[in-house]
């Protein structure tokens, strides 16, 4: 007797690795399906100090709000959305929901990653799709490479070259996000 299967799409492929891989981010990237496990000690650290930063910094009151792990869709192909550790968002940006727990790129205006084991995407493939998306300012903390940069002010769909910060060096927030912040690269690497 013949089984007919059920091909999944990438949607549903997706869907299926977020309920069996709980804790894991699973992302559609141009196209492709990505899959990184829960942060180490010094990653989840360095996403608690950093919002200990911007709560310092009088967030409240300016219009925008920094948040966790929330969606952003991606423009780039049909079913493409990231997951970034930390962004700094207009405080409206509920109204612009899309779909799968994610937000139109209009209403980021700083996405934050700090690198893991998946480190080429945040690297290569996330720089080319958040300038695809117009997001304003990117903060890399590259764990890796023991470093952090910054790419800023994408114009027709791609950054100019990154701003490099080493240690001992605080990387300057951009005014377009809304708030007037310095995080030290120390902080960004180690938590």
């Amino acid at each position: 007797m013949a089984v007919l299967q059920h091909e999944l799409t990438l949607s549903e492929a997706a869907d299926q690795l977020s309920r069996a891989l709980p804790g894991h981010r699973v992302e559609i990237l141009q196209g492709r399906l990505t899959v990184t496990p829960p942060p180490d000690g010094p990653h989840a650290l360095s996403l608690t100090k950093i919002g200990r930063i911007f709560e310092k910094s009088g967030i409240e009151g300016s219009r925008v709000e920094y948040v966790q792990g929330i969606g952003l869709w991606l423009p780039t192909l049909p079913d493409d959305f990231a997951i970034p550790d930390f962004s700094v968002v207009d405080d409206d940006f509920c109204d612009a929901y899309v779909q799968k727990n994610c937000y139109a790129p209009n209403v980021f205006r700083l996405v934050v990653e700090v690198t893991s084991s998946n480190w080429p995407d945040d690297l290569y493939t996330k720089v080319e799709c958040y300038a695809q998306a117009g997001i304003p300012a990117y903060i890399v903390a590259d764990r890796k490479h023991d470093e952090v940069l910054l790419y800023t002010d994408p114009a027709d769909g791609k950054y100019p070259d990154p701003q490099h910060f080493k240690r001992g060096q605080s990387v300057p927030v951009p005014e377009s996000v809304g708030v007037s912040v310095e995080l030290s690269v120390d902080t960004l690497l180690d938590g």
